[in-house]
């Protein structure tokens, strides 16, 4: 069994007490209220409820630390060395429309680099988490990303560019070369749950454009530790930044790069 850290267990208390509320909302997901923040992108009452819970435990547990948060913005801490970047709904479309599939995300930043991350499915009780140098974990069980080496055997995940409609004929092309080269292709609409999944192992690759740090901070740690390879499609390291990411396992990592590469260049 792992031995989960002080810093995981306050993370873990943080999720799931903001869980409690999404699940009770997510029953009652026809009633909620909700706004329109922007095309395709919704906030309910249960984002920002949710938002709140976290940034209320987390500040309790760690009060000198800063938060980064998805509808709150930045907020500066005493301790200018770490920082929380949390999204407290990743999936929130999934959510209103009664779709058993979102999740919350909390990393954990020092100084620049993730130290901690945790996502947290909370109808299917998936935790998954990983500390730097010590592993990744899906609740107590360690992780490890599949083992296939064949593009042809494996299945990747995605998400589509809903905002950015300049991206859309890279990405299509993209989709087809990936579609023609591969077994599949899945779009779930939760970019934190697609990367838990590569790490363990039931994808074997997802890449997307235009992320956030929230939406792909906890898991870039996560699949590193279960073994996995993690970058911007293009190569670079700057995911952070540029919202471009490809995970995949260490086999399948330069293949995928290449297609997607490739495709986007024709």
């Amino acid at each position: 069994m792992a031995t989960r850290s002080a810093i995981i267990n306050v993370m873990s208390r943080a999720a799931d007490k903001a869980a409690r509320g999404l699940r009770r909302d997510f029953g009652e997901v026809e009633h909620l209220q909700v706004s329109m923040k922007g095309p395709a992108d919704f906030v309910s009452a249960a984002d920002l409820k949710a938002e709140r819970v976290l940034r209320e435990e987390l500040r309790k547990a760690r009060p000198t630390y800063g938060l980064v948060m998805e509808e709150g913005g930045h907020t500066a801490g005493e301790d200018p060395n770490h920082r929380w970047i949390v999204d407290p709904l990743d999936g929130t479309t999934n959510f209103l429309h009664g779709l058993p599939h979102f999740a919350i995300s909390i990393a954990l930043e020092r100084e620049g680099e993730i130290v901690a991350g945790l996502i947290f499915d909370p109808l299917k009780d998936e935790m998954f988490w990983a500390e730097k140098g010590i592993g990744a974990f899906l609740n107590d069980h360690r992780l490890r990303v599949s083992s296939r080496r064949n593009l042809d055997q494996a299945v990747l995940a995605t998400g589509f560019p809903f905002r950015a409609q300049a991206e859309r004929p890279t990405f299509l092309a993209q989709l087809d070369a990936v579609m023609g080269a591969t077994a599949g292709v899945r779009r779930f609409g939760s970019a934190s749950l697609d990367l838990a999944y590569v790490a363990a192992g039931r994808y074997d690759g997802f890449w997307e454009n235009s992320l956030s740090p929230w939406d792909i901070a906890a898991g870039i740690l996560i699949v590193r530790e279960a073994g996995g390879y993690v970058s911007e499609i293009g190569g670079g390291s700057d995911m952070m930044t540029s919202g471009s990411i490809l995970a995949a396992n260490d086999r399948l990592h330069a293949p995928i790069g290449r297609l997607l590469r490739d495709a986007a260049a024709r």
